[in-house]
């Protein structure tokens, strides 16, 4: 992975986090940070103007689009086993096995979110030794990231934003990939039930 890369990962970490007043505040050390990792003015120039609507948004108005964005529902949620598996079972026992390749990689996480929390796997990632299971970790995130954008409108200011990913870092998955991943999800079952329960 290259660095321009890795600063990328970084920014969009940050990025996809729920926004406080922290978020503007930290533009200019954003563009710092920018101005000290990614070389290509070209690239600066399309990054900075892809975040840019994010920052002309006021705080009310951004927070209430990310929680509309990526909260409520699962095929934009920032969850990768969400986008892996959907309502399968399986996730739990996914969950397990990122916690411990987070571990594995010598780093400790400590925030309020779940182990498969998009934002914090791009950071790790960023980070990451180019290791089989890190490598395999860039394309799940590839693939989660790939079908995030394809439920997000285009006129979604954090679609934008989010694109940054699949234009500099990740590459997207193949037809055969896709079908083989879309085959390991389960649609959570929202069917009325045949009958009355009655809970006592």
């Amino acid at each position: 992975m290259t660095n321009e890369s890795a600063a990328l990962l970084v920014i969009m970490s940050r990025m996809l986090e729920y926004p406080d007043h922290s978020f503007f505040e930290e533009k200019t050390v954003i563009e710092d940070f920018l101005n000290d990792n990614i070389p290509s003015e070209t690239n600066r120039k399309e990054i900075i103007k892809r975040l840019q609507p994010l920052y002309e948004m006021g705080l009310n108005d951004l927070q209430e689009l990310y929680v509309e964005t990526f909260d409520y529902k699962e095929k934009t949620s920032l969850y990768l086993t969400a986008h892996e598996l959907g309502d399968s079972r399986k996730r739990g026992a996914a969950l397990v096995k990122l916690q411990k390749l987070i571990c594995e990689g010598g780093y400790e996480y400590e925030g309020k979110e779940l182990a498969d929390y998009i934002p914090m796997l791009l950071e790790l990632l960023a980070v990451a030794p180019q290791e089989e299971n890190f490598i395999r970790l860039e394309r799940r995130l590839s693939f989660a990231t790939h079908r995030l954008l394809n439920n997000l409108p285009t006129g979604n200011p954090y679609s934008k934003a989010i694109e940054l990913l699949m234009m500099f870092v990740f590459t997207a998955p193949g037809i055969e990939e896709l079908a083989l991943l879309e085959n390991e999800r389960e649609e959570a079952d929202l069917e009325e039930l045949p009958y009355p329960m009655m809970y006592r």
